[in-house]
């Protein structure tokens, strides 16, 4: 059966395949697999989703974009469909999913009607925010780099989380990146943003006399990044952040 999907979902597809056998995680049949999952998580997505009326291109139809949640969660489970629509479906119901799953709040009946029909998401509105409140206080070289070089320390983090971390850290990393969300709260999203650009902070003091900042964060991978080194330093921030940042994204519906 030939299912439809966007360009920009087919070409997400023929990745995740490719990046699934490079990992030896999936099998030469999985972009079917893959294509019916996704089919599937778009019609488990329109039953949470109100009608928008909205003259703003993004909020016509479903979520523009590949969900890269959901294919992550493909490759976690090697390719099982079955499997991963099971684990979608109840990971939807954690606080935590409104922030790793981007595609899961489109338009959705768990926002606000102002926020669904801005089509800004929460991890724009809330981590974005404490993204850059966090880093003014906790990493001020980098946070000042930034303003000097023009942009927005939460500019590069939404790109980062939108494609939950593909292309940037290796597929280790990104599986601890979500367990922690999963297991220690969905506040680690932002700690382990502010610890990634205290990780790269000497290249991006660098880059930012290079002028080429931006350039760099965007298109080099993150390198010796490891999630068990910063473990302590996003506790800390856990400590000293929780009760704020927890109960902002408690309070999405509002």
């Amino acid at each position: 059966k030939h299912l439809s999907h966007s360009p920009i979902q087919q070409l997400g597809i023929k990745i995740v395949v490719r990046y699934g056998r490079f990992l030896g995680l999936l099998n030469d049949d999985s972009d079917q697999e893959l294509s019916v999952l996704l089919m599937r998580c778009e019609r488990f997505m329109k039953q949470q989703q109100t009608t928008i009326s909205s003259s703003l291109c993004c909020q016509q139809g479903g979520y523009v974009g590949h969900d890269w949640f959901a294919s992550t969660a493909f490759l976690i489970m090697s390719g099982d469909g079955e499997r991963t629509i099971k684990f979608l479906q109840q990971f939807s119901s954690l606080l935590t999913s409104a922030f790793l799953w981007l595609a899961r709040l489109h338009s959705s009946i768990h926002l606000s009607v102002e926020s669904a029909g801005s089509g800004i998401h929460p991890v724009y509105s809330c981590t974005a925010y404490y993204i850059e409140m966090l880093l003014k206080s906790e990493v001020p070289l980098v946070f000042s780099a930034f303003r000097m070089s023009g942009f927005t320390p939460s500019q590069i983090c939404q790109h980062w989380l939108a494609q939950c971390f593909w292309n940037y850290l290796n597929w280790t990393e990104i599986g601890h990146y979500i367990a922690i969300c999963i297991i220690l709260g969905p506040d680690y999203q932002v700690y382990m943003c502010i610890a990634l650009l205290k990780h790269l902070q000497q290249d991006i003091l660098h880059h930012m006399q290079t002028q080429d900042l931006q350039v760099f964060l965007k298109e080099e991978a993150i390198h010796g990044f490891r999630v068990s080194s910063y473990l302590e330093f996003m506790g800390n921030l856990e400590q000293s952040y929780r009760t704020t940042i927890l109960t902002e994204m408690k309070n999405i519906k509002s």
